[in-house]
């Protein structure tokens, strides 16, 4: 059956554009000024490590073939090689390099994410402390130069545009491509998320898995046609296998995985929600603090006033998505992937006494089977300011508590709330700390 669609639907785009200095545009914007100071600021995340470690000689990789040379660098980063999904769609700086034939693959964990494709350059965006998310390159193929990781400064231009709320993060888009893998842009695009219709997702990536009669953009060109474009979204359901579409040799896996990308769309939005709710809340601070200064008040770590106002209205955004609140229904019977990416995926799980953790699947009604985000645990969550933490933290044990307010409305029964609040108080420290004062 052929679909005509009106409008452009969800796909994944990493560093779509990455040339050059900064834009004019990006010294105004909120995460160049103080206190934050993006571009002018250091990173001191992993890749900088890894650099650090690079230039001391304590960690050398291996160039002198690609797949090895990937291996090691997802592994000196701690990505599991089982995280692979694959994009054709041409949304990247090496558009020339990416098609149905050869795709870009996409490797994360819970922090960073790394995107390759053949005979390119890696791209790697990765959390740094009071910066967010950062976006480097690294160019391995000459084998006579040093390894550099370089920061390009016009990631930004589409990493800090308003898909992201003009604030650095990373996304995942949806496009009708043609049958070159170009969008066909004059049906728009989607960022999505787990709130995301399963027919909106995926136009331009690979997808392996089972999704039952639910259908996605996946595995598919599309063709414009005088009033929209048409895909054929059957031929690409439930596939397990990759080969009939292009040679899946050179990659680390045969697989796109879709619980991978259904976790990769629910994290994408969870690190942007912490970077943005941290940046606004040290920039709320920063004015409070010159405010009072020029007012003649005494100093205060405590947020008042807008500051206040800012705070809560963050701790309110975050707490809704740590919940899953939006999440959708998955279709009748559930989804599957391979096994190998759930393994990998729960090798850091932090689990209770009793074995539970919020890496737990679900995939029959929904993703998770506690719905809280396991990226609670993660750098951008442990990098909000104290003061945005505890609002996150008070107002996530009202909700689990039984007690939702006005805001944060939720599915969660009785018996899952209680679970995540156990799970919570035995996995993670500041958190069981922080109801210990509150009882």
């Amino acid at each position: 059956m052929k679909r005509p669609i009106q409008r452009l639907l969800p796909l994944l785009a990493f560093w779509p554009v990455i040339t050059g200095g900064l834009s004019a545009r990006a010294y105004d914007a909120l995460y160049e000024q103080p206190p934050v100071n993006y571009s002018s600021t250091q990173p001191a995340g992993p890749v900088a490590k890894l650099q650090a470690a690079m230039d001391a000689g304590e960690v050398m990789l291996d160039r002198r073939d690609e797949q090895v040379f990937l291996r090691a660098l997802l592994r000196e980063l701690n990505i599991p090689v089982e995280s692979q999904v694959l994009v054709f769609s041409k949304t990247s700086q090496q558009n020339s390099r990416i098609s149905p034939a050869t795709p870009r693959a996409i490797y994360f964990n819970d922090d960073v994410y790394v995107g390759w494709v053949q005979g390119g350059i890696v791209e790697i965006a990765d959390p740094s402390p009071g910066l967010g998310v950062t976006f480097h390159t690294l160019d391995h193929r000459d084998l006579e130069k040093p390894l550099q990781f370089e920061r390009p400064a016009t990631c930004l231009d589409c990493h800090a545009g308003s898909r992201v709320n003009n604030l650095p993060g990373v996304m995942v888009r949806s496009v009708f491509p043609d049958e070159r893998g170009q969008p066909i842009l004059s049906q728009g695009s989607f960022v999505t998320g787990h709130a995301s219709p399963m027919t909106e997702r995926w136009g331009g990536w690979y997808v392996t898995g089972r999704h039952g009669d639910a259908r996605h953009l996946g595995n598919a060109t599309a063709r414009e046609v005088a009033h929209g474009a048409e895909l054929d979204v059957n031929p690409g359901a439930n596939r397990t296998n990759l080969s009939p579409y292009f040679n899946t040799r050179p990659y680390l896996t045969d697989s796109s995985d879709i619980v991978a990308l259904m976790v990769l769309e629910h994290q994408c939005e969870m690190q942007n929600l912490l970077v943005q709710a941290a940046i606004h809340t040290r920039v709320a601070l920063h004015r409070q603090t010159m405010l009072r200064q020029e007012l003649g008040e005494p100093p205060t770590d405590e947020l008042v006033g807008s500051g206040l106002i800012v705070a809560n209205s963050q701790a309110e955004k975050i707490v809704r998505h740590l919940l899953f609140t939006d999440e959708i229904l998955l279709p009748d019977g559930g989804i599957s992937g391979r096994p190998d990416f759930q393994t990998a995926f729960q090798r850091n799980a932090r689990r209770d006494e009793s074995g539970r953790s919020l890496k737990d699947f679900d995939l029959q009604n929904r993703l998770f089977r506690h719905r809280c985000s396991y990226m609670i645990y993660s750098s951008a969550f442990a990098d909000l300011p104290v003061q945005l933490k505890e609002k996150v933290y008070a107002r996530l044990l009202e909700v689990l508590d039984g007690n939702p307010g006005t805001g944060a409305r939720t599915r969660l029964g009785i018996a899952e709330r209680q679970a995540i609040k156990e799970i919570l108080v035995a996995t993670k420290k500041d958190f069981a700390e922080f109801v210990l004062r509150k009882e």
